[in-house]
């Protein structure tokens, strides 16, 4: 499905990728660290989620056909970047809770965090882009699959890289949040903080400056 002789630098540049801090990693930090590793991992499987409908999107011609689409595109950043504002207000809204109480709303928190993960990444217009320009470098004429097809198979393979090293952020992060949360403090303060991310994540989507992937 994919030529085996792009593989060894398509890998190389899915894993610069990964390592390149993003609003993708600081959504999932955030999660783990204010709401502890189950929360993070929901958050890591709705990024995945979203990244295989970008990458299904990418394989049939959609995608792009929205990305060349200058009003389009600004519409889908405005969605993103108001659907961020009300998660952030939202948050700050919640009150907090006990340690009891958060553990039984650990299940509810789980669910609404892989939602928002979904929505801001298939709401934020540079996710689709990168699809649009990222897969197509890695498309060989010297193999019978279509280029949809290897589209397709690069892009699952680029989410299951993805899902693995958000998984190992996840644990890592968790890991302090599993002590901040005995924090009657932190536990105050978590909702605003996860508030605030949410804002940073507005500011810099609505702030951005879209590439455009037609350039003749």
């Amino acid at each position: 499905m994919i030529d085996l002789n792009v593989l060894p630098l398509y890998l190389t540049a899915v894993i610069a990728l990964l390592l390149i801090p993003g609003p993708d990693m600081l959504l999932i930090a955030s999660s783990s660290l204010s709401y502890g590793r189950k929360v993070g991992i929901f958050a890591s499987l709705g990024n995945a989620t979203s990244g295989i409908l970008l990458t299904i999107m990418a394989a049939m011609g959609v995608s792009a056909l929205i990305a060349v689409n200058p009003i389009a595109l600004q519409i889908l950043r405005l969605l993103g970047g108001a659907y961020l504002l009300k998660m952030g207000w939202d948050c700050l809204r919640t009150p907090p809770a006990d340690a009891p109480e958060e553990l039984k709303k650990s299940n509810k928190m789980a669910v609404t965090l892989y939602r928002r993960a979904v929505f801001s990444n298939l709401l934020n217009p540079k996710a689709l882009i990168f699809f649009v320009l990222f897969l197509p470098q890695f498309v060989s004429t010297h193999v019978t699959a279509t280029s949809g097809q290897q589209m397709l198979v690069l892009g699952l393979l680029l989410n299951i890289l993805g899902l693995l090293f958000n998984l190992f952020l996840v644990t890592t992060v968790g890991t302090f949040g599993k002590s901040l949360l005995k924090s009657e403090k932190f536990r105050a303060n978590q909702h605003k903080f996860m508030g605030l991310i949410f804002f940073v994540l507005a500011i810099w989507l609505l702030a951005s400056q879209l590439p455009n992937p037609v350039t003749h």
